[in-house]
């Protein structure tokens, strides 16, 4: 009996592998995919069944004569006892193909997913590569206004104000395609930032930094000078021209922690995720998952954004 069995077995395997390959790759991708229904309902109803008698057929003539003798069913007995095919062939088939569809189908939502993860992913990565190879015109315009005007009467901050400006495009258009920085690199542009703002704003400026440094992190760059630079652009109180700003960085073992403030006026900050924000919380989702935190709060004429981070990118 065993001897038997197991050439049936194979033969029956085979047909199952044809069937299922079958339902999947033609009716299912080809046939219900486009929405092609009727057509669909048909061609599934003739497969199956086509397959049940060449599964039979074969069976019978070609795998049968090796391993047993027994009176052949002629090919129309074979095509018409339609209760012996479903019993025994239609009844394999359709369970393999069911088992073998639905396995596909899980595979192809799981690429499908993957796929569009990466595309979101590659999209916000592009979106932050504009970011980082931007620099404010009006803050460039602004600043070299300023070193002319500085130059005009022989101020001895002209030299030291190019020199920040050098500094700053070395840092944006070079080491910003760096994955990351240490975060004292990113406060040394960041401090030649405001400098040079500086220059724009004078004694209209009210800024306070306050520093925490007890471990020398890294942070992706171009993330902490974007919320400043942010500051700067949309930083006003009322009529009076003047801008109130307050930076907080905390670094330690575990987490840093950036907080930026700046006074505004309310009808002019409705929305409170510019295409910048949007960026820079894409980048940390792409970089730290579910480690980061961004707040971003409105109250009492100040807007307030903060950003905590692991302290390195694992």
């Amino acid at each position: 009996m065993f001897s038997q069995i197991i050439p049936y077995d194979l033969t029956h395997l085979l047909f199952q592998i044809i069937g299922a390959n079958f339902a999947y790759s033609i009716l299912i991708k080809k046939l219900f995919y486009r929405k092609q229904y009727i057509v669909f309902a048909v061609s599934t109803i003739m497969g199956i069944y086509g397959i049940s008698v060449l599964n039979r057929l074969f069976t019978i003539y070609i795998a049968e004569p090796f391993f047993i003798e027994t009176p052949q069913d002629d090919v129309w007995n074979i095509v018409t006892d339609v209760n012996y095919l479903f019993c025994f062939y239609v009844i394999p088939i359709v369970t393999a193909s069911f088992i073998f569809v639905s396995i596909s189908f899980m595979l192809d939502l799981r690429n499908e997913k993957e796929n569009s993860v990466q595309l979101l992913k590659e999209k916000a990565e592009l979106e932050l590569k504009a970011l980082k190879t931007r620099l404010n015109p009006h803050f460039l315009f602004n600043t070299l206004n300023n070193i002319y005007s500085l130059s005009i009467i022989n101020s001895d901050k002209t030299s030291e104000s190019i020199s920040r400006l050098s500094n700053m495009l070395d840092y944006i258009l070079y080491k910003a395609d760096k994955k990351m920085v240490l975060i004292s690199e990113e406060m040394k542009v960041i401090k030649d930032y405001i400098e040079l703002e500086k220059l724009r704003y004078n004694e209209r400026l009210q800024l306070v930094i306050a520093e925490n440094i007890q471990s020398e992190n890294r942070i992706p760059p171009l993330l902490f000078l974007s919320l400043v630079e942010n500051a700067f652009k949309h930083g006003k109180a009322g009529n009076t021209g003047k801008i109130a700003i307050f930076i907080s960085i905390e670094t330690d073992a575990v987490k840093t922690v950036l907080k930026v403030e700046n006074s505004f006026i309310p009808k002019e900050n409705m929305n409170s995720k510019g295409l910048g924000l949007k960026i820079i919380q894409d980048q940390l989702k792409i970089i730290y998952g579910d480690q980061s935190e961004l707040k971003i709060e409105n109250e009492n004429r100040f807007f307030k954004v903060q950003i905590q981070i692991p302290a390195n990118e694992n």
